[in-house]
């Protein structure tokens, strides 16, 4: 299953957006534009899904509060002054929907996030449309979706555990490498890689090593002089990552995860997530700290996975890379353009020009990517 099609209404910077998704989408466009913000949806999806330690009031807690959920011009916006999500699952990308999802709500200040609708569609059946008669009665019953409350999702389970799986990863090497020196606390389900080795440490070893052995063979194809990965526990019990490289000495030129270039703990991040699981996966930029080479074999990667998997995976990624873009399979459908205005941001599919530019032999990278440049940038090397 996967989601088909993403409707906002004053998220973020978006006072509406409306857009088709496929199995695997590119989001494009300049900085502050809201790529992230899109993303994020999902994983608010997910935090409102947990029926411990997280669901509604604490997914907007944990992005500031509603004033910075909210768009700042949702004033505008005839009919929806709150902020409402609804996204479409199906089976595939062209198939009508299985199940359709609505969220809005509405809060001022500091007071608690009230649910101002709540709908479940399972095909054209309605299963659940709040407000209930019950909850204007008793008005604290709106500050909980049934998302987030097992004894109430029973009849769209699928949809809970579709969002509660939502996988996201955006590794940033130096807080693996200096995990242990940094400490504090951890943001929930570490989506920056602190706890990375511990993830590793938890995943049974079979598949564990099953998993490392493919991305030992990817990283002596795209490292110079990388021969070999380790994984292995030290004696306090601290997981590491070693890796050898060539060195005239047999035993010399092993490192561990300290001294791996960023580059190097991003791939390996970004392989490991690959073959993590089978649920909705959100790709942050995964072109940084690598070099171009090897980023234009991503989208290849990506359509080999979907391809060997029993169970096709979704897969919503954010760039601005025009080597990631300049590879030619990349299916025009799956882009979305952020444009950028003075009253917020909008979103649109290619257009039937652009279309017919890709169809015709030209990537994205030639097609859609100079849209994404800020008009004044040339500008910028004037500055000083």
């Amino acid at each position: 299953m996967l989601i088909t099609h993403l409707a906002l209404k004053n998220w973020r910077n978006f006072r509406s957006l409306d857009v088709p998704l496929r199995e695997v989408s590119f989001l494009l466009g300049p900085n502050a534009s809201g790529k992230s913000n899109i993303l994020d949806v999902f994983r608010f999806l997910r935090d409102v899904s947990k029926t411990q330690g997280g669901g509604l009031q604490k997914a907007v807690a944990d992005r500031g509060g509603i004033t910075k959920v909210r768009c700042l011009h949702a004033r505008q916006n005839p009919g929806v002054q709150g902020v409402q999500i609804e996204v479409s699952l199906a089976d595939t990308a062209d198939a009508p929907p299985l199940w359709r999802y609505v969220l809005g709500f509405e809060g001022k200040g500091a007071q608690r996030i009230l649910i101002s609708k709540e709908q479940v569609w399972n095909g054209d059946e309605l299963v659940l449309d709040r407000p209930t008669p019950q909850d204007k009665a008793d008005p604290m019953l709106l500050t909980q979706t049934h998302l987030e409350q097992i004894q109430m999702n029973g009849k769209f389970r699928e949809l809970v555990e579709f969002f509660g799986a939502t996988t996201y990863l955006h590794l940033v090497p130096q807080l693996l490498k200096f995990a242990d020196k940094i400490g504090g606390q951890r943001l929930e389900d570490d989506p920056f890689g602190q706890g990375f080795l511990e993830r590793l440490a938890k995943t049974p070893e079979k598949t564990r090593e099953a998993r490392l052995r493919k991305i030992e063979t990817a990283l002596v194809m795209a490292v110079p002089q990388f021969k070999q990965l380790d994984f292995k526990t030290d004696a306090l019990g601290h997981p590491h990552l070693h890796a050898r490289y060539e060195h005239h000495r047999p035993n010399a030129g092993w490192q561990s995860e300290e001294h791996f270039s960023d580059g190097t703990l991003r791939l390996l991040g970004l392989l490991w997530t690959l073959q993590d699981g089978n649920s909705l996966l959100l790709l942050e930029e995964p072109e940084i700290s690598l070099n171009d080479a090897i980023v234009r074999q991503i989208p290849l990667m990506l359509s080999r996975l979907q391809r060997h998997k029993k169970v096709r995976r979704q897969i919503i990624l954010s760039t601005h890379s025009e080597a990631l873009l300049s590879n030619p399979g990349i299916d025009g459908r799956g882009v979305i353009l952020l444009e950028t205005s003075a009253e917020g941001s909008t979103a649109r599919t290619v257009n039937e020009d652009e279309s017919l530019d890709i169809q015709a032999g030209l990537s994205v990278a030639e097609v859609i990517l100079p849209k994404t440049s800020p008009s004044t940038v040339n500008q910028l090397g004037l500055w000083q």
